[in-house]
């Protein structure tokens, strides 16, 4: 029966495979399903059928699977033992065999209804195969022109599909554009309506400046020097901890770059948000000291406990220690991941002052409360 073209057919599958990556055999299975379906809707008698394609020459067969038995009751479901001798000889009583049937009219209707669920299941097969291309790309960057900024959400032309920016993944700094060229981090990959695979992109993400720096660096991309954190303030500011294990190598003189140029194409690209480079230190009180940069440290009480320090620095650079609303102070605390309480050296000079005054009436109360118990134990032994 050719309800579908052999040849036609094969090329076409041949076609998908090499151009698409859909696997020819998935295909032929999907299809004989279509066929399947198709037949079931439009005749009836049709539970014991079942349809088969030729693997080899294409050709399309429709069988009902009948069972041999002596007396035949259902013509439908039952064959004897005469007629499937016909088919194959060795087959005896309560065998099954199929027998090929070629249903009169299973035309227009049918092959129109086969065509469309053959079409949904190349588009689902595309789909699973563009979900599971890019669904590899997780924690990568890629680039988009935009296709939609006027509701809040970024929606960008990624070529086989679309990415979502949401706003919350969007620098509030930043206005996008239709046409602009973007980059952005993708961040998941999800179904969305119809199981049509959605890739959800960010430019807030701390990764996706940690990308930039694999990009424009070489010693990171090479694994020489390690982005060991990142904390953001996106549009505004961000701090990133690296660090190497050859001595020889300067960690943050390589990201800078010569004149600052690695790390000014970083810049450029989060459209001017200031980007501080620190070194990363094993020792606590040393890498909280210089993620507080770029205000200078007198000293850092670490308590390891509490995974919190004590941060003393000079009057002048207070304000420089905390940063423009806790800006600084906050994006050290998320980049060591320790709580940071910063004083000045006149508020801790205070404290102290404080503190010893609080210990020395406390010393005096203790010294009176030993005397008036000295007093009483004499006055007993009087009486």
């Amino acid at each position: 029966m050719k309800a579908i073209d052999n040849k036609e057919l094969e090329l076409a599958l041949d076609a998908l495979e090499k151009e698409r990556g859909i696997k020819k055999e998935y295909l032929m299975e999907q299809i004989e399903s279509a066929l399947m379906t198709a037949y079931k809707n439009n005749y009836k008698d049709s539970d014991n059928a079942k349809v088969i394609i030729d693997r080899v020459t294409g050709e399309t067969h429709i069988f009902s699977v009948k069972e041999i038995v002596d007396t035949v009751e259902n013509p439908v479901t039952q064959i004897s033992k005469e007629d499937a001798s016909k088919i194959n000889k060795q087959l005896n009583i309560g065998d099954t065999v199929d027998v090929e049937i070629n249903p009169r009219n299973f035309g227009r209707i049918a092959a129109q209804t086969a065509k469309q669920v053959i079409i949904q299941k190349l588009r689902e097969a595309e789909r699973d195969i563009v979900f599971g291309e890019f669904n590899e790309r997780k924690g990568e960057i890629v680039s988009g022109i935009v296709q939609k900024a006027d509701t809040g959400v970024v929606i960008l032309d990624l070529g086989k599909l679309e990415g979502i920016m949401p706003t919350k993944e969007q620098i509030p700094t930043e206005k996008y554009k239709v046409n602009d060229k973007v980059k952005a981090y993708v961040i998941d990959v999800v179904r969305g309506n119809k199981g049509a695979p959605q890739v959800i992109v960010s430019r807030t993400a701390g990764d996706f400046v940690k990308k930039l720096f694999e990009f424009e660096i070489p010693e990171i991309y090479e694994g020489l020097i390690e982005v060991k954190s990142v904390s953001r303030d996106p549009g505004n500011r961000c701090k990133v901890a690296v660090h190497a294990q050859n001595e020889n190598i300067d960690p943050v003189g390589s990201c800078v770059g010569q004149k600052g140029v690695r790390i000014q194409n970083i810049i450029n690209e989060l459209n001017g948000e200031k980007i501080d480079v620190i070194e990363w230190n094993e020792d606590p009180s040393i890498f909280i000291s210089s993620a507080l940069l770029p205000a200078k440290v007198m000293a850092v009480d670490v308590n390891e406990e509490e995974t919190s320090a004590r941060v003393i620095v000079p009057d002048d650079q207070l304000s420089l220690a905390i940063g423009k609303a806790g800006q600084n102070a906050r994006l050290a605390a998320r980049l060591t991941g320790w709580k940071i309480d910063i004083k000045s050296e006149t508020q801790f000079r205070e404290m102290l002052a404080n503190m010893q005054e609080e210990a020395e009436e406390t010393e005096e109360a203790s010294d009176e409360s030993e005397v008036e118990v000295d007093i009483d134990t004499e006055e007993d032994n009087e009486e």
